[in-house]
């Protein structure tokens, strides 16, 4: 029995054409199993589906989600990011000290994704100029750009003026025709313009290569260092923009913030369909992905579940969907 069902789920996942189904609806169906159990276990399920909750759960999706879009990126072209979590820290407090500085709410926006863009430019040399694998040279930046938002931030939080940013990622915008936060339809074009990238431009095919073979890439004439650099420039511009959700959020820079996020953003995009190996993911997926942590959290809060609770289960889910990219992975290889 055990080994005629290994041998039909290889070849669900080693057939391109199942394969593209269940890359395309699995995270969709696992959205659904998500909103479907807490639906059975709830109390008042009218109310975990309602307009009001509805407004809630994508309001707290835009940071996870904005990451997610950058993090998709990186990851297609094989590597890893474990800085997000700082970068949105450090993000918030520039953003939030331009504002108290008497800079416009453009320009404290646009400082606050430029510190992202350069933290993520700081990664791509670390790792294309010093030879420093992903994984260690986002984890030394993780703790540099902590520390810098500290330091920035003179260990405490930072209170600016209020700015129309702070309606960025409001749960009810005071305009109601919008329907959700601005933040969420900022995500949401974000998303689209990335999708269009990935799949109908040079760079994005190129990403897509060298995630796939990078040995290959290179024979093939992509310059495979300049463009991790532009990879991981564009990682922190999304990770910067997130920063700027976080501070609008909280109304104010805190560099204690978003610590252990880069953990949900790395999630949304592997349960998405992103493989950890490189070269699968869509942005797309990532999103969906972004969606369902988003409801698991708020689920548990709805169902008076302690904050452990919820740490244990996002941390079991994490497992699971990097364990399935692992089967897949072997599927597809076999």
């Amino acid at each position: 029995m055990s080994a005629g069902w290994t041998a039909k789920t290889t070849a669900i996942f080693s057939s391109p054409r199942s394969r593209r189904w269940v890359d395309l609806f699995g995270p969709f169906i696992g959205l659904a199993a998500v909103i479907v159990v807490f639906l059975l276990i709830s109390d008042s399920p009218r109310q975990f589906l309602s307009p009001a909750n509805l407004r809630i759960v994508f309001a707290q999706t835009v940071i996870v989600a904005i990451g997610a879009i950058g993090m998709t990126v990186i990851i297609i072209s094989a590597g890893i990011d474990l800085s997000v979590g700082a970068i949105i820290a450090l993000s918030s407090v520039i953003t939030a000290l331009a504002l108290q500085h008497g800079w416009p709410a453009t320009a404290a926006i646009g400082a606050g994704i430029a510190v992202g863009g350069l933290v993520g430019l700081i990664n791509g040399l670390a790792i294309t100029q010093l030879g420093v694998v992903p994984f260690i040279a986002t984890l030394g930046t993780m703790g540099i750009a902590r520390g810098f938002a500290k330091f920035f931030a003179n260990q405490q939080t930072v209170n600016p003026p209020a700015t129309w940013i702070n309606e960025l990622a409001v749960s009810f915008p005071e305009k109601t025709w919008m329907l959700v936060a601005p933040g969420v339809w900022i995500a949401a074009i974000l998303a689209i313009l990335m999708g269009v990238v990935l799949k109908r431009t040079v760079f994005g095919r190129q990403v897509f290569a060298i995630g796939s073979n990078e040995s290959a890439a290179k024979a093939c004439g992509i310059r495979v260092d300049r463009l991790k650099l532009w990879i991981y420039s564009l990682g922190g511009l999304f990770f910067g923009l997130a920063g700027v959700m976080q501070m609008s959020r909280l109304r104010q820079g805190d560099p204690t913030v978003a610590i252990g996020v880069e953990l949900d953003v790395i999630a949304a995009v592997v349960i998405g369909g992103g493989s950890l190996n490189g070269g699968e993911g869509s942005v797309l997926g990532a999103m969906i992905g972004a969606l369902i942590m988003a409801f698991l959290r708020n689920g548990c809060v709805q169902m008076g579940w302690a904050n452990y609770v919820q740490e244990i289960i996002i941390g079991a889910i994490i497992v699971l969907a990097v364990a399935l990219d692992r089967y897949r992975s072997k599927a597809l290889q076999s």
